[in-house]
């Protein structure tokens, strides 16, 4: 029997397409995947007959889980060697994207978390359906919001960003298209009418214009919360902001950001941060690439790992289990750039 590829890339019309192909797995990346999709983009890049760049996904589950966490919890166990390989290649990706010189139009039709926002979140069109759920989870289980997490989530309105990496609050299309994380709702019954009309030689905007509804904010409700209380520069403060508020909403914030590891919270709150102030795309996935290869060798992230990927039960043992025991000096090891031989490059 033929194995499918996990990747599938081809030329339609003047459209270069890629689909994700790993349904079992909501199409959880792997480097062997990043890999294939380099290739291709580096094909079409300089290939007169593209005109722009199509990534969708098979099947009905959604568009993409995030990074294969198995592989790289396995690796961090030893010495990260093929946790780092992963990162690197999903990082020259990432920026590939990023920097592309052709539109990208990117079908987040159904679940986009972690590695999946880190190949749609840099698409020209941001696709959404009724089916869309977005999330960057990564605190529950001892990582950070990586893939670029650093750049896009500082530079969505307010403090919105911040809420959703220490949180790692899930939102429907409705928030998403009002914060601008997806540029266009379509209904998942008109998406290959969509497709077909890009591979026919539409324009990628103007046909994601002809298909896209108006749809209502979910969020407008709880903006000025969010701004006002995850504004401050340490975790402790967000804690102490939400607790002061009272608010049932507050408090449900703070509940949720309880059962999140405490170092995970510090790192991901320095590197937005820090990613705020970062004025290129590079320096930014160069930052995550250093604390990544640091990060998966920590005890939170393969205690995450354990507690809600492999045994399950949902009761990880954080340590520290409190925010106190998270030192500054701690933080400053994780974000120390790497030497020059070992430091992330671009492609």
């Amino acid at each position: 029997m033929s194995i499918e590829p996990e990747v599938i890339t081809r030329i339609e019309g003047g459209v270069g397409r890629i689909t994700l192909n790993r349904p079992w797995a909501i199409h959880a990346l792997n480097r062997a995947m990043c890999e294939t999709m380099i290739e291709a983009l580096l094909a079409w890049r300089d290939d007169a007959a593209v005109t722009s760049v199509l990534i969708d996904h098979a099947g009905e589950r959604g568009f993409c889980a995030g990074g294969d966490i198995r592989m790289i919890a396995d690796s961090g166990a030893g010495d990260a060697s093929e946790a780092k390989a992963f990162f690197r290649t999903e990082y020259q990706l990432n920026h590939l994207m990023f920097e592309y010189p052709k539109p990208i139009t990117a079908i987040v039709d159904g679940i986009v978390m972690g590695g999946g926002v880190g190949i749609s979140e840099p698409a020209d069109v941001r696709i959404a359906t009724e089916r869309t759920t977005y999330a960057m989870p990564e605190t529950g289980i001892g990582l950070f919001p990586d893939v670029g997490g650093g750049w896009f989530l500082p530079r969505l309105p307010g403090q919105t960003g911040v809420w959703l990496a220490l949180t790692g609050a899930r939102l429907k299309a409705q928030a998403t298209i009002e914060l601008g994380i997806h540029t266009h709702y379509v209904p998942a019954e008109q998406i290959e009418a969509l497709k077909a009309e890009l591979v026919a030689g539409g324009a990628p905007v103007e046909v994601a214009e002809k298909y896209a509804f108006a749809i209502p904010p979910a969020l407008k409700d709880i903006r000025e919360a969010i701004d006002r209380l995850f504004a401050f520069d340490t975790v402790e403060e967000i804690f102490a902001a939400l607790e002061a508020e009272g608010s049932d909403w507050a408090l449900k914030q703070l509940e949720t950001l309880k059962t999140k590891s405490p170092q995970s919270l510090k790192v991901s709150l320095r590197q937005i941060r820090i990613g705020a102030t970062l004025s290129s795309f590079a320096d930014n996935m160069a930052m995550e690439y250093a604390l990544g290869g640091r990060v998966v060798q920590t005890h939170d992230f393969q205690e995450g790992v354990r507690a809600v990927i492999v045994d399950k039960d949902n009761a990880p043992n954080w340590s520290p289990a409190d925010l106190s025991g998270v030192s500054e000096a701690t933080l400053d090891a994780l974000f120390a750039p790497l030497p020059a031989g070992e430091a992330w490059s671009p492609l």
